[in-house]
């Protein structure tokens, strides 16, 4: 006989989202363990400065004390800036951590957070709103970089993650040409 299977719960649409800069760099992980340990990954498998990611281990590993202020867990961000796709006309790298609702002005000093564009009940309009000034006024994360990539819409009820980016949105990135 088979086991059997729930149906899951539907999330309702019209719940509280939050919009912010979709920031073109690399996913860097930041995990911090019971007793203090401290790991870097990327999207998808631990790093280390001797098989590392544009530098993001060997900054976890000199940010080591800073970073145990995150607390145990996984901490996740984008790790960008010079070198890193856009570059967003920096001179160096920076981590912005993306969990907005947690992290803002207390936070580890060598950390970032990605701008907050918007939060509030689900909107279609807010959200091309967002997209839009981003298009026109360039980056709330590197003000003057006029080339942003786009939002990420971050659905509360559902725990989910969409991204809308201002070019070739329709069009995976894998068919994109750079």
């Amino acid at each position: 006989m088979s086991e059997f299977q729930e149906f899951p719960k539907i999330p309702r649409w019209s719940r509280r989202i939050i919009v912010t800069e979709k920031i073109d760099g690399t996913n860097g992980l930041v995990w911090i363990g019971g007793n203090g340990e401290v790991k870097a990954g990327s999207r998808s498998r631990w790093i280390s400065p001797e098989q590392d990611n544009h530098g993001f281990a060997r900054w976890v590993e000199a940010n080591r004390e800073d970073l145990k202020e995150l607390g145990p867990g996984y901490h996740y961000g984008e790790w960008w800036g010079l070198g890193i796709n856009r570059g967003y006309g920096l001179k160096e790298k920076r981590w912005s951590l993306l969990n907005t609702s947690k992290w803002g002005e207390s936070r580890p000093k060598c950390c970032h957070v990605v701008p907050t564009l918007y939060d509030g009940d689900m909107s279609e309009n807010a959200i091309l709103s967002a997209l839009g000034d981003l298009g026109t006024n360039g980056s709330a994360a590197a003000p003057g970089f006029k080339d942003p990539e786009g939002v990420v819409i971050f659905h509360l009820g559902g725990n989910l993650y969409f991204k809308k980016t201002l070019k070739n949105d329709e069009q995976p990135k894998s068919l994109v040409e750079n």
